[in-house]
């Protein structure tokens, strides 16, 4: 154990040094398969060749000049984004957290010049939106949030996948701008709206005059068969937050808007330091190439399907398990009972996976993953969680 360090993380006891692909090596030399990809981030597997020479290249060049002056690769990447998203304008800063900062930003000075003295943002429960005072405070997880209050105030809270219960807190709140929600909920357990949620909430935003506001930070980027999860449902958000699988492993997030939401933000309302720099520019931009010349999110769609099949067939007669659920290569295999020491025993068994809502396997591979790796995968899986139902 570091003791220069803060006691943030309960680390489990590997240091990887080396990544190829879904691949890892520890300090020891053992490989890895990596079925979590830094919690959707290397969306392209590690150390990948395109993203690679676009880091090298651009750090022999420039690596930072800030937001006084013109930045190439962001004006690039802006543009590469927005076409793909559908959307007009982009923000970059540095993390999730901070693109949906950017995010609650835009709602609140919306409704601020709509006369609106005090905007509220519809959110939802067991989502997760970063450690932020403000996106902490609009997380709906107790456990993130113990420890900090006063919370910020602002943020009006109903189940996830009940449109009736935003109705409701519409008629009974008056000063709701927004709603922020994530089209499938990472962090709280793989969870899947029911058909017609996330179009009934574009719907309702329409009606209302509300900013629709998509928190894509985990099913962005192709991980869920389409380039934006968004795009399953026909519709297109006023804001929509980005991080993780953009920069492939480089920090960077996103805030995208929409019509009148692209056009809030004016000088002095908001910046980044850090945000947006050549390097990380650089390495997005790559990501984003890739992605569209492959069309990779295609490849996430049939592995995802894949994958899903496998589990489902092969863990059948484990009572143990209730569902195994996602859409692309985001999944989930739900539990009966909390199985955190499930991570511990995958990793002795030379898999990376991870637990979260405390009874679900959370599985977010690279979307490069083989055929043999979902194979392999299935197989390692199969024995870790028959031996953990047999001991509990």
């Amino acid at each position: 154990m570091n003791h220069s360090l803060m006691s943030t993380y309960k680390r489990l006891p590997v240091t990887f040094v080396r990544g190829e692909g879904a691949q890892v090596w520890d300090t020891e030399g053992k490989c890895y398969l990596d079925a979590l990809s830094g919690i959707a981030v290397t969306g392209l597997g590690h150390a990948h060749p395109a993203v690679t020479e676009a880091i090298c290249e651009q750090a022999k060049r420039l690596l930072h000049t800030s937001n006084l002056y013109g930045i190439t690769a962001q004006e690039q990447l802006g543009d590469a984004v927005t076409e793909l998203a559908g959307m007009d304008r982009v923000f970059f800063g540095n993390s999730g957290a901070e693109a949906n900062e950017a995010a609650i930003k835009l709602a609140r000075l919306y409704g601020q010049r709509k006369g609106i003295r005090s905007p509220s943002i519809v959110v939802m429960e067991n989502s997760f939106h970063g450690r932020t005072l403000a996106t902490l405070s609009a997380t709906g997880n107790r456990k993130v949030q113990a420890g900090f209050e006063p919370l910020v105030q602002g943020f009006v809270r109903v189940p996830y996948g009940d449109l009736d219960a935003i109705k409701v807190a519409a008629e009974h709140q008056q000063d709701i701008v927004a709603v922020l929600v994530e089209p499938i909920q990472g962090e709280g357990g793989i969870n899947i709206p029911p058909p017609g949620y996330i179009a009934g909430i574009r719907a309702l935003c329409d009606s209302r005059g509300w900013l629709m506001m998509l928190d894509e930070i985990q099913t962005g980027m192709g991980r869920t068969g389409k380039p934006f999860a968004f795009q399953h449902h026909d519709i297109t958000p006023d804001v929509m937050t980005l991080a993780k699988a953009l920069g492939n492993g480089v920090p960077i997030g996103a805030c995208l808007a929409h019509g009148e939401a692209a056009e809030l933000f004016a000088p002095g309302n908001h910046g980044s330091t850090f945000g947006g720099n050549p390097l990380a520019c650089s390495a997005a931009l790559a990501v984003c190439n890739t992605l569209r010349s492959e069309r990779l999110w295609e490849q996430a769609a049939t592995r995802g399907a894949a994958l899903r099949d496998a589990l489902a067939q092969r863990l059948a007669d484990v009572p143990a398990v209730t569902q195994v659920r996602g859409q692309g290569l985001m999944i989930g295999i739900q539990f009966d009972r909390p199985c955190a020491e499930l991570v511990g025993a995958a990793l002795a068994a030379g898999l990376l996976i991870n637990v979260t809502a405390e009874s679900v396997v959370r599985l977010l591979p690279p979307l490069i993953f083989s055929d043999e790796q979902i194979a392999q995968l299935v197989d390692g899986l199969d024995g870790i969680i028959r031996a953990f139902v047999a001991q509990t």
